[in-house]
């Protein structure tokens, strides 16, 4: 993974670990369920764009340099990954 993504992810889990621990205390103190519904949606939100930086980095990585390998085997083997990640995504 790209040095600059690490960077910027970093941060936002450290966000996203904090939000899933309020959310764990908001429910130990019984808090009104839908403020709780509020902040799961944030999270799933912020995780959903962590997932999309991932995604792209490992697409200009990963990807990218398959590619343009002249192994076809390695290509193929990227294009199936790429195919599974994305069948996982449209079952969610």
């Amino acid at each position: 993974m790209k040095a600059e993504v690490k960077e910027k992810l970093d941060p936002r889990l450290a966000r996203i670990e904090g939000q899933v621990k309020g959310i764990r205390n908001m429910v130990q103190s019984d808090r009104y369920c839908v403020d709780i519904l509020l902040q799961l949606s944030a999270v799933i939100s912020a995780l959903k764009k962590v997932e999309d930086m991932v995604m792209e980095n490992h697409l200009n990585t990963c990807v990218v340099d398959a590619m343009r390998s002249n192994e076809d085997a390695e290509r193929d083997q990227k294009v199936k990954e790429l195919m599974d990640v994305m069948a996982t995504f449209r079952r969610q």
